[in-house]
């Protein structure tokens, strides 16, 4: 059984308000990451430490038992929750995941710990699958020592990668991890939303009816 989990923080200060809410063509930034979920997962959650801004959502709503402890206890808090044996995190304010992506991290649960985006030297631990039975006390031996940051336990665990070619092939776009930081990013998601409409509106004319 797999869960997925949308990390949804709260307030942001370089936007002046909640992330997840803000309006990406004419619907808030987690509902674009709700549409490229759907039929994924058995069991859908989010973590917010604002519950009632998210009640229109339909969707299990869960809260850090003390906020304001940083990510790495909101994974914890997510995978803790989880009702599935693996749990797909993310952000958010990924509004492009690319749904081929994710369906090929979904194949490769089984085979590790973790199964995590890499590109440009760096982890995806966001955009990522973990297995609750090994995680879970992994993340909370690393909370224990102090650690914050998200990938501080990935050395406990077994972590499988998904970079290079399989990255470019199933998000030729390179999408999936643009992320909304500041009304700028958001103004930007809007021209990539509108590019890529035009773009398909084109292709039908191309194509015929």
């Amino acid at each position: 059984m797999l869960s997925i989990a949308i990390q949804a923080g709260g307030g942001s200060r370089r936007t002046g308000s909640d992330k997840a809410l803000l309006p990406l063509a004419g619907k808030p930034l987690i509902q674009h990451v709700l549409m490229h979920i759907d039929g994924l997962g058995d069991d859908i959650l989010i973590t917010t430490n604002r519950p009632q801004n998210y009640t229109f959502l339909g969707v299990r709503l869960v809260s850090d038992p003390v906020p304001g402890l940083g990510t790495l206890n909101g994974l914890h808090t997510a995978l803790n929750a989880a009702h599935g044996a693996h749990v797909l995190v993310l952000a958010c304010d990924m509004p492009f995941v690319s749904r081929p992506l994710l369906e090929h991290m979904i194949n490769l649960a089984p085979q590790a710990d973790v199964i995590v985006p890499h590109q440009s030297g760096e982890f995806e631990p966001l955009h990522a699958i973990y297995k609750v039975q090994t995680c879970l006390p992994a993340i909370e031996a690393a909370l224990a020592a102090g650690e914050k940051r998200l990938i501080s336990f990935f050395p406990k665990v077994d972590v499988l990668s998904v970079k290079g070619s399989d990255l470019a092939r199933l998000d030729p776009r390179g999408l999936s991890f643009y992320n909304i930081n500041t009304l700028e990013d958001l103004e930007q998601a809007e021209r990539i939303l509108s590019e890529s409409e035009m773009g398909g509106q084109a292709f039908r004319c191309r194509g015929g009816s």
